[in-house]
């Protein structure tokens, strides 16, 4: 069920446990910004969530209350992670929910990584580009 993103952050969010070590993950990386790890139930042979290690809801709460700080080091790791991963050839997608429209399922900012097969267009009817 999506969340809404404007909603205070809940500690008790499934990420908010992996981050306490409370849930076992999959980690490939993690640094004093981000953690990544596999999805349990991926919807591409590869997709690894990449997420901060504070407590934000969404992008937006994100963008207006983490440090530039963190912000550096949150895109850094999404980037790191890409290429550790081998997928800046051929290619991947990041993708990041917000809110209910936007299909947000965790009420903690993450970021999807999509790789290993070719994804076809972003949007379901949308033409290819």
């Amino acid at each position: 069920m999506p969340i809404d993103a404007t909603e205070p952050y809940d500690d008790q969010n499934i990420f908010a446990k992996i981050l306490r070590d409370e849930i076992p993950s999959r980690r490939v990386y993690e640094d004093a910004y981000a953690i990544a790890f596999h999805d349990i139930a991926p919807v591409a042979p590869t997709h690894i969530l990449v997420i901060p290690r504070g407590a934000y809801v969404s992008w937006d709460d994100f963008s207006a209350r983490a440090s530039d700080v963190e912000i550096a080091g949150f895109v850094r790791a999404v980037g790191t992670v890409a290429r550790a991963a081998g997928l800046v050839v051929p290619g991947y997608r990041l993708l990041a929910n917000a809110g209910p429209h936007g299909g947000q399922e965790v009420p903690h900012l993450h970021v999807h990584l999509f790789a290993g097969q070719p994804l076809g267009p972003m949007l379901a009817g949308a033409p290819a580009a």
